[in-house]
C-alpha cells in the first residue's frame, strides 16, 4: 500500500513538472512585441479586444503594451528603441521623415478611420450651431497633432477662423487637457471618449458635436514601426495585424455592452454603462474599421488637413511612408 502511495505521489510530481515545463516552453516560444500607444482610449478598442480575447497569443505573440501620453513622447519611445511598434497619429511619421531620419517610420496598418474627439461645452446648449463658438475660449489639443488639426479643419469648414474668431488655447499638455477644462479653463474643449461621457454624467460638460462625423473618413491613428524593424520582422507584424483584424471583426459582430465587458479591465475606473455608450458612439460613426489598410486617398487627405493647418513640412509620396503589403497578407491569410 505504501509503495502504491509513493508511486502515485511520484507520478503526480512528474505530471506537474511536465505541465509546468510545457507552459513555460509555450510562453518562451511567444514572440514579444512591445507596443507604445499614444493614449489610453476607448478609441483603440480593437487593440484591447485583441489582448483580452487572446488573439495576439493565438498568433504566437506576447504583446507588451504601455501608454506614452502624447505623440512626441510616443515617437521618441519608438525611435529610441523603447518600443517595436507605435500606435499614434499618422502625422508623426511625416514629421520624423521631414527631419531627415535615416531609419524612417513606416505606417503598416490603420486602426481608426475617423477623428475620435467630441466637442464638449461647459454650458448646456440645446440647439448648437458652430457660429456659437465665435468669441469663446476654446481649449484645443496639441499644436500639430491630429486632434487639433482635424478640429481646426472642421471649424474652418463651418466658416470660423480658429485663430481669429476664437481665444484658442494650445499650450496645455495632452494628458492634462481634460483636467484643465474640469478646473474651469475654456468654454469649449475637444475630448476623446470615455472622458467626454464621464464629464457629461458628472455635469462638468455637455457633448454637443462629433468631430469624427463632421470631418468624415481620415487615417487618424496607425500602427507604425521603423523601416529596419519591418524589414526584419515582417512575418511578426503580419501576425500582429491579423490579430487586430480578428478583434475588429469580433467588435463588428457584437453589441457595445458585450464589447465593454471585454475591455473593462483597461478602464477600471469607468462605469460599464458609460464604456458601452462610448463604444457605441464610435461604432455608429465608423471609427473602428475592419479594413486595416491605409489607402492613398486617405494619405492625401491627411496631408491636405495638415497643409490647411499650416503644419505640413512637405508632401510625402504615399509609397514612401506607407507599407500595405503586411496588412494585405494578413487579411488574405486570415
Amino acid at each position: 500500500m505504501k509503495k502504491w502511495v509513493k508511486l502515485s505521489f511520484s507520478l503526480l510530481i512528474v505530471s506537474i513538472l511536465i505541465f509546468s515545463l510545457g507552459a513555460c516552453s509555450k510562453k518562451e516560444s511567444l514572440k514579444k512585441v512591445r507596443v507604445a500607444e499614444v493614449t489610453r482610449s476607448v478609441f483603440y478598442t480593437p487593440q484591447y479586444v485583441a489582448l483580452e480575447k487572446g488573439f495576439f497569443k493565438d498568433e504566437g505573440l506576447d504583446v507588451e503594451l504601455k501608454t506614452t501620453a502624447g505623440g512626441d513622447k510616443t515617437m521618441t519611445t519608438l525611435l529610441s528603441n523603447g518600443a517595436d511598434v507605435a500606435l499614434v497619429g499618422s502625422e508623426t511619421s511625416i514629421y520624423v521623415y521631414a527631419q531627415g531620419a535615416e531609419d524612417p517610420v513606416i505606417n503598416f496598418a490603420q486602426l481608426t478611420r475617423t477623428d475620435g474627439t467630441f466637442l464638449v461645452s461647459r454650458e448646456k446648449i440645446d440647439n448648437f450651431s458652430w457660429d456659437q463658438l465665435k468669441g469663446s475660449t476654446f481649449l484645443g489639443q496639441r499644436k500639430g497633432g491630429m486632434p487639433q488639426m482635424v478640429g481646426e479643419f472642421v471649424i474652418k469648414d463651418n466658416g470660423i477662423d480658429p485663430h481669429k474668431d476664437l481665444n484658442l488655447i494650445q499650450n496645455i499638455d495632452f494628458a492634462n487637457v481634460a483636467n484643465a477644462f474640469a478646473s474651469g479653463t475654456g468654454d469649449y474643449v475637444q475630448l476623446f471618449e470615455p472622458t467626454a461621457s464621464v464629464f457629461e454624467k458628472e455635469g462638468k460638460g455637455h457633448m454637443i458635436a462629433s468631430f469624427g462625423e463632421e470631418s468624415g473618413s481620415v487615417p487618424y491613428t496607425d500602427y507604425m514601426a521603423k523601416e529596419s524593424y519591418i524589414k526584419d520582422n515582417s512575418e511578426t507584424l503580419e501576425k500582429f495585424v491579423r490579430a487586430v483584424y480578428k478583434a475588429a471583426k469580433w467588435i463588428e459582430e457584437n453589441d457595445s455592452k458585450e464589447v465593454a465587458k471585454v475591455v473593462q479591465p483597461f478602464f477600471e475606473n469607468i462605469d460599464l454603462d458609460i464604456l458601452a455608450t462610448s463604444i457605441e458612439r464610435y461604432q455608429k460613426q465608423g471609427s473602428f474599421g475592419t479594413d486595416l489598410i491605409l489607402n492613398e486617398e486617405g494619405w492625401n487627405r491627411l496631408q491636405d488637413i495638415m497643409e490647411e493647418a499650416g503644419e505640413l513640412p512637405k508632401r510625402v509620396d504615399y509609397k514612401t511612408l506607407v507599407n500595405t503589403s503586411i496588412a494585405e497578407k494578413a487579411l488574405n491569410n486570415k
